[in-house]
């Protein structure tokens, strides 16, 4: 009988290799070409699963989302009550789960490398626009969720504008990303860690 190839699985492997050609050459060298050479597929086999590179690259692009958002939902509900620790305990755990955002290691390095670059490309592929869209609105909704966890359990000193803070904390983890990938050389992982440590204690209450 014929080899059963699990349809899902074949995709899944396919957008894996699409990643490993953008983050070691770029989007721009990831071809349907470039991608099947990096699965050790022939050209047609990736056809056969994806129409053409704009369906390849929207998989890959929610592939991306969905499964960076499904660890930092698990890592939100791990969290837990707040309330009754101490103030800095909470900013810990919300620095701790920020930290997912930023390419500490090899890992969310990968990962912060292809969500820039295919937010960067939707820029001119509008194809790809509403779910960079999404990615801008996701982080942003992540922060505020955030922000307002540690304004409940008094992590936060009074009388800060949740809006605003949200705002200024998403400018400042894609900052930090952005130029993390880009320019490595310039902003190193223990940096992008120091200075995003920096920014929560300065949200919290005045020591006593």
């Amino acid at each position: 009988m014929p080899k059963q190839v699990d349809r899902e699985a074949r995709r899944r492997e396919v957008v894996d290799a699409l990643f490993r050609v953008v983050v070691r050459d770029g989007i721009q060298r990831a071809s349907l070409r470039t991608v099947a050479d990096e699965a050790q597929l022939n050209i047609g086999s990736v056809r056969h699963y994806f129409a053409g590179q704009e369906e390849l690259m929207r998989f890959a692009m929610r592939s991306m989302l969905d499964r960076v958002g499904a660890r930092l939902q698990r890592r939100v509900d791990a969290l837990g009550d707040l309330s009754g620790l101490p103030a800095a305990r909470i900013r810990d755990c919300a620095v701790e789960l920020l930290s997912e955002l930023l390419p500490l290691d090899d890992s969310r390095r990968a990962e912060v490398t292809v969500l820039v670059d295919f937010s960067t490309a939707a820029r001119t592929h509008p194809a790809l626009d509403d779910l960079a869209r999404e990615t801008a609105t996701g982080t942003r909704s992540l922060v505020r969720r955030i922000l307002a966890r540690l304004d409940t359990a008094g992590g936060l000193r009074a009388g800060l504008a949740l809006d605003t803070e949200t705002e200024r904390l998403t400018s400042l983890l894609d900052g930090l990303a952005f130029t993390a990938v880009l320019r490595p050389d310039v902003l190193d992982a223990a940096t992008c860690a120091r200075v995003l440590r920096a920014h929560v204690d300065d949200l919290g209450p005045a020591p006593a």
